[in-house]
């Protein structure tokens, strides 16, 4: 497998390249005029797309056009019969590809098809006898058809896999080695990806034959329309610094990652009581109900839509201005993958990670000998926060009058009366009083990252109570605790760190009463400390929630206990501790406390800090 890197910006158009005129007319009609490099690359050198091809480009690079042009420009005739198959992981993103191909080609008066699940089979099944020359699908609905017979796959020349990585890591491995091993005629496969993990270079390497390979990302960290910036945010008030970075960066458009589907959920709905426009979009929500959260973000009737990695996949959002990543990433990859969300097409974006203090030590490893370059402050205080919100709020009435003289003479009125100064503090109560308000967080900041200087590090950079809660503390003895086997492992995509937090926050129970872990392949066991195994039965419904159905449990017996009580690693051996996913502590819950949907304890409203809810928002 060749390896041709390029990392350089270009300033083609178009019609520098040979396309054909129908091509280029359709593609001046779309309004577009320079390529990007990803199509740049491919476009320039036409052997490139002779044979097969791994093409590694983030999201909003322009691959979907990359794959597309060069598909059109090589058809003599428009078959009517398919000749291609471009395979996608969601029903949005082969929906917005499908759409793709259907502009693009309808000089030439191509058909395209689209096969995707929760949408009528008949007339999917009427695209492809109505002659369609390219076929655009989900492998799960893909594959119904080829085994209903409804699509002929045997006049295929061309494959493209579009977003590999994440097909993979949506469990449809099965579904497109049936479809490609049953692909006769297949001349060429186009695999594109965001990432190169080894289930996706394995792949490859069975099904594609000497690819060449292309890859745009090395640079991707130092994206200069894209400003980086991580904010340290408490570990035992992970929420509160969130509202704060928010409130601070006040973005138009925010695309705001989680770790689970719970989690983007709780998010969403305490956001939602905090008074800001959010709402969530997972895998557990029905098609209409995500068509809904993305038409209220388009239509502006929230700015901020809190997704998972899976939920947000395909998504085609436009005009957003900032990625707040939740939390520790998985890798770099994923951390570049999510960026990439904004900053697109010329704009300007901010991405923001919002990391613990300790989380923080974790993503410097992870991002060693990189090019990424990111600014890194404490959260923002509910001190600072208040005169910038003034600030902007004064501005804001200063334009609105600038715009609008109606209300000028009004005002000269209110003013030459007595009660003027009364008059204006009502005002400000009814239009300012609604508006969210910042928590005191500087403190709990400030103890946490001098805690975590004086903390060492061990060879691989983590700290040494690798996943422990508070500096020094130690994990409980064993001793009495079970054993608890779970029917998830990798193949449902889990690793260490993101399953010892799914496991503590559904459990509610702090990171020192687990023990060691085991995660294999199809299953996972987890040791828990006597105290907190009384805990499990009554949690079982909350953990099946987190994806974590308990299997089986055992009592662990004393030499066990003995074994493991200093030290070990939690997890194989074999595997590296991500980290990924801190548990959110629960604060204290006392008498005359109020829960919100999430679970989570609610201060008293004498205890809370005065929020200021947006007016017509619910």
């Amino acid at each position: 497998m060749t390896s041709e890197t390029e990392t350089r910006e270009t300033s083609w158009r178009f019609e520098d390249f040979n396309l054909r005129p129908e091509l280029l007319k359709a593609i001046a009609r779309k309004g577009l005029i320079s390529t990007m490099p990803v199509q740049t690359r491919i476009l320039e050198d036409e052997t490139l797309t002779d044979g097969d091809l791994i093409v590694q480009a983030c999201t909003g690079s322009g691959k979907t056009l990359a794959f597309a042009i060069p598909i059109y420009n090589s058809m003599e005739k428009t078959p009517p019969v398919p000749q291609v198959l471009v395979l996608s992981p969601t029903r949005e993103l082969a929906q917005q590809t499908a759409r793709e191909f259907v502009w693009l080609g309808a000089d030439l008066g191509a058909r395209v098809a689209t096969l995707v699940g929760g949408l009528d089979m008949e007339r999917q099944i009427r695209a492809l006898k109505e002659g369609a020359a390219v076929v655009v699908g989900t492998p799960g609905r893909v594959l119904d058809h080829i085994r209903r017979g409804t699509f002929a796959t045997g006049e295929v020349k061309v494959l493209v896999l579009d977003e590999g990585d994440h097909m993979l890591d949506m469990g449809f491995r099965d579904e497109l080695e049936a479809i490609m091993s049953g692909l006769e005629n297949l001349g060429r496969t186009w695999l594109f990806s965001a990432t190169m993990p080894p289930e996706v270079a394995s792949l490859a390497r069975r099904y594609l034959d000497a690819p060449r390979k292309i890859s745009l990302v090395s640079d991707i960290t130092c994206h200069d329309d894209i400003m980086q910036k991580t904010y340290i945010i408490p570990a035992r008030r992970r929420f509160e610094g969130l509202a704060n970075v928010l409130l601070w960066e006040a973005p138009s458009r925010t695309l705001l990652f989680c770790a689970t589907k719970v989690e983007t959920q709780e998010i969403a709905d305490r956001l939602c009581d905090e008074g800001f426009k959010a709402c969530a979009i997972h895998g557990d929500m029905s098609q209409r109900e995500r068509n809904t959260a993305l038409a209220s973000l388009r239509g502006g009737r929230v700015d901020i839509l809190v997704a998972t990695d899976v939920a947000a996949r395909g998504l085609d959002i436009n005009g957003v201005s900032h990625v707040v990543q939740f939390g520790l990433s998985g890798n770099l990859e994923i951390f570049v993958h999510r960026s990439g969300r904004t900053g697109r097409a010329g704009h300007e974006g901010s991405n923001l990670a919002l990391l613990t203090s300790r989380e923080l030590r974790t993503f410097r490893q992870m991002a060693r000998g990189s090019n990424l370059k990111m600014e890194i402050i404490p959260a923002p205080d509910a001190s600072e926060l208040e005169g910038v919100q003034k600030s902007r709020f004064e501005n804001m009435l200063i334009e609105r009058s600038l715009a609008d003289e109606e209300y000028s003479r009004w005002a000269d009125e209110i003013m030459a009366r007595d009660d003027a100064g009364q008059m204006l503090a009502g005002l400000l109560a009814y239009a300012y009083g609604d508006q969210p308000g910042g928590y005191s967080i500087r403190s709990d900041v400030l103890a946490e990252m001098n805690r975590d200087k004086k903390q060492p590090f061990t060879r691989e950079g983590e700290s040494r109570g690798k996943f422990g809660g508070e500096s020094g503390t130690r994990r409980r003895s064993m001793d009495g605790g079970v054993s608890v086997q779970l029917a998830v492992g990798r193949n449902e995509g889990w690793e260490v760190g993101a399953l010892l937090g799914a496991f503590c926050r559904s459990m509610g129970v702090a990171r020192e009463d687990v023990g060691n872990i085991k995660l294999r392949e199809n299953s996972a066991t987890i040791e828990l400390s006597h105290k907190a195994s009384e805990l499990l039965e009554s949690k079982k419904p909350r953990m099946a929630k987190e994806g974590l159905v308990v299997s089986a449990v055992r009592l662990i017996s004393s030499e066990e206990a003995s074994r493991g009580k200093d030290g070990g690693d939690r997890g194989n051996a074999n595997v590296k501790p991500q980290n990924r996913f801190p548990r959110r502590e629960r604060p204290e819950y006392r008498k005359g406390d109020r829960r919100d949907r999430s679970g989570y304890a609610r201060k008293a409203d004498s205890e809370r800090p005065s929020k200021r809810r947006i007016r017509g928002e619910s």
